[in-house]
């Protein structure tokens, strides 16, 4: 079914959020401007840059200055959960589709304005998202253990001429361990989802009961509700992903022995009342294959 658009202001509300992340921002939103976001002349979105009570704040000027469509928000949930500044990005959001990236160290590749919209045009009720990657040449956590650092993932960035084609990022990435082995396995979670905010809106948006650093496992348990919706159809956007940067993370950039997962299931089970498990449909696949990304296709498609 083709939707046809309505009266709102952008065809898409992008929100991010960050906190204490001004290293990660530059890269980051440099990602979602028109000049790096490809064929999308056609297209007006937003980028809500939500800040998250940071204690070294992203200049409002400086944010701003990345193109009239990026707006900046600083919103103290007195909560180090991402949470509550999801539900308000979406609040004061503009468009009819929005798209969640609960963490704002993660650059976007060049197709995912275009191919999230073009997916939004084909189903009634879309639920989109891609691949997570890591900057590096192996997952993060296994990274942190070999005292890998900021600076050395500024020298390996800085190997390639990715601000002129985002899509250098999958030669010096590695899969994160959310999403298996590829586009082909039953994911955990994305770091980019899109969806129509009525829906949203219709699920309750991120649970603020979730109070973790980074959230817990709140970003898992609304990927989990998503595609528990019935009237949802999901998509996942091949050739394209969010690569995430080095920044002491509290979950993806520990080691991990130290990694909080015991913690974030205890709090899961104490809010959903059972043990986490993971609830996955498979979906629909859209996406022009980049052949940066042909080593991730060829793994195996799992079993339903």
């Amino acid at each position: 079914m083709i939707v046809e658009k309505n009266n709102a202001k952008y065809d898409l509300s992008v929100i991010v959020i960050f906190y204490n992340m001004r290293r990660e921002a530059k890269r980051t939103l440099f990602s979602l401007t028109e000049a790096y976001q490809q064929n999308t002349e056609d297209i007006s979105y937003e980028i809500i840059v939500v800040d998250n009570g940071s204690t070294q704040p992203l200049d409002k000027t400086w944010v701003e200055s990345f193109g009239e469509n990026f707006r900046y928000v600083y919103f103290d949930s007195k909560s180090p959960s991402p949470c509550a500044s999801l539900n308000y990005g979406a609040q004061i959001a503009q468009g009819d589709l929005i798209t969640l990236c609960i963490d704002g160290a993660r650059i976007f590749s060049p197709g995912i304005v275009y191919y999230s919209m073009l997916a939004s045009r084909i189903y009634k009720n879309p639920f989109i998202y891609t691949l997570g990657m890591h900057i590096g040449h192996k997952p993060q956590n296994y990274l942190a253990e070999e005292n890998y650092s900021q600076s050395d993932e500024d020298l390996l960035m800085d190997s390639v001429e990715w601000e002129h084609d985002g899509y250098l990022l999958f030669d010096l990435s590695s899969v994160a361990l959310s999403s298996g082995k590829g586009y082909f396995s039953k994911l955990l979670e994305s770091n980019c989802m899109t969806m129509l905010r009525s829906t949203y809106q219709k699920m309750g948006g991120f649970d603020e009961r979730f109070k973790s650093a980074g959230g817990g496992l709140t970003n898992l348990d609304f990927f989990n509700r998503a595609n528990m919706m019935d009237d949802i159809n999901p998509v996942m956007l091949l050739g394209e992903a969010t690569f995430h940067q080095f920044h002491g993370g509290t979950a993806t950039n520990v080691p991990l022995k130290d990694h909080p997962w015991e913690k974030m299931a205890e709090e899961y089970q104490n809010i959903r009342g059972k043990p986490f498990e993971s609830y996955f449909r498979f979906p629909t696949y859209l996406g022009d294959i980049h052949p940066k990304c042909y080593r991730i296709l060829n793994s195996p498609a799992e079993n339903p």
